[in-house]
């Protein structure tokens, strides 16, 4: 590439005959090489801005990368954490479910044991009145000897 200083640098063979004014050419190289000059600064400026921008866009691809690795570790996660509260819901549904069937056994158990008591307890209050009737009714027959013998 052609610098401003091979511009400024640059000579031409001067011809006496139907040559070009060497002050123009002059004047118009100085013109060329200040405006070469600019453009080159431009482009040397440009190219360390390109430079930094993709050595920004590396280093932003490189987060992007570990966001997107970390996303996805944080769903695995997610993942298990729910299957684990998955399988903890229904550990403590069987495990009340099991308490619940045993509460009903016990409580059948419990029915049934206070019906037996109430057997018998009637069956002690049928011997009591029984027994009561038959005290009344030797009673009764002591009464009506009594009266008898009064007689």
């Amino acid at each position: 590439m052609i610098t401003p200083l091979d511009i400024e640098n640059k000579k031409f063979a001067k011809q006496m005959m139907n040559g070009y004014s060497v002050e123009e050419v002059d004047e118009f190289l100085d013109d060329l090489t200040i405006d070469y000059e600019k453009s080159y600064k431009e482009n040397t400026e440009l190219k360390n801005r390109v430079e930094e921008l993709e050595a920004s866009l590396a280093h932003y691809k490189t987060i992007e990368g570990t966001l997107q690795s970390t996303l996805v570790m944080a769903q695995n996660t997610a993942e298990e954490v729910k299957n684990v509260a998955k399988q903890q819901a229904e550990q403590i549904l069987k495990e009340a479910e099991g308490n619940a069937r045993k509460s009903v056994d016990d409580l059948g158990q419990e029915i049934l044991m206070k019906k037996k008591e109430l057997e018998d307890v009637k069956k002690q209050f049928d011997v009591y009145k029984a027994k009561m009737e038959a005290l009344l009714i030797s009673q009764l027959e002591l009464l009506k000897d009594i009266n008898n013998e009064d007689m």
